[in-house]
């Protein structure tokens, strides 16, 4: 098991990254090319009235999915010269959104998002729809490399001697070579083609990334001998919290 931290330079090559074109179209292309055949398979005639029904709702999730990664683009891309509210917040209700969010996209898919079992935390300073929106990108991403079970799971730890929240969302997709893994280690945040990992560009990573520095906070992954996790650490807060 090997763990990796984004580090927080916001300059440089991570914004010509960003703004790179062939980077966002690979990210849109697949949800788009599944948009269009679900499209045919409708107008098609072919199908009964309960396979449409499911056609539909899953045209809606995926379309949903799409229109996720072009709001978050255009945010990431404004992060630097915008003020978030930084409050508390209650780590463990954000993951219950998450969930409830997800779960219709995952069902659209055979598979399933679980939050795991998470002990009482202290609220965590940071901005909870950037929050938010960084969680759904991982379980966005993992749904993709589950395994024949087709779980995903949420989960929240307290690390006390470093005062801080980590939330993240592990799968049990392919596993990374050695080497693939310490290139994605070196270039946590920024974007970049994961191996074995095909129809990931990075782009969610550097997303996540963007938003994480915004709270004073930081990415990070874990390597597993059957799959991944990738998580976002915040600094805990010392006041309650009713969010």
């Amino acid at each position: 098991m090997e763990a990796a931290k984004g580090n927080n330079n916001r300059g440089g090559s991570n914004q010509s990254d960003l703004s790179s074109v062939v980077v966002a179209a690979h990210e849109l292309k697949s949800p788009l090319v599944l948009m269009r055949q679900l499209a045919l398979d409708i107008a098609s005639g072919k199908l009964s009235n309960e396979e449409q029904r499911r056609v539909v709702d899953q045209l809606v999730h995926v379309s949903e999915k799409g229109l996720r990664l072009t709001s978050d683009l255009t945010r990431a891309e404004a992060v630097q010269s915008v003020l978030f509210d930084m409050q508390p917040v209650n780590a463990i209700s954000v993951c219950d959104d998450v969930a409830d969010e997800l779960a219709g996209l995952y069902n659209a898919h055979g598979r399933s998002l679980k939050r795991s079992r998470i002990r009482a935390l202290p609220p965590v300073v940071a901005n909870r729809d950037l929050l938010r929106r960084i969680l759904v990108g991982f379980a966005d991403n993992a749904l993709h490399y589950s395994d024949i079970d087709g779980v995903v799971e949420l989960h929240a730890q307290l690390l006390r001697d470093k005062k801080l929240v980590r939330l993240g969302v592990r799968d049990y997709g392919p596993a990374l070579s050695n080497k693939n893994w310490r290139q994605l280690v070196r270039n946590l945040g920024a974007t970049q083609p994961v191996q074995a990992r095909p129809q990931s560009s990075g782009l969610g990573l550097y997303i996540a990334h963007q938003f994480a520095v915004s709270m004073n906070g930081r990415i990070g992954a874990v390597r597993h001998r059957d799959g991944a996790s990738f998580y976002v650490e915040l600094p805990i807060s010392q006041q309650l919290t009713l969010l």
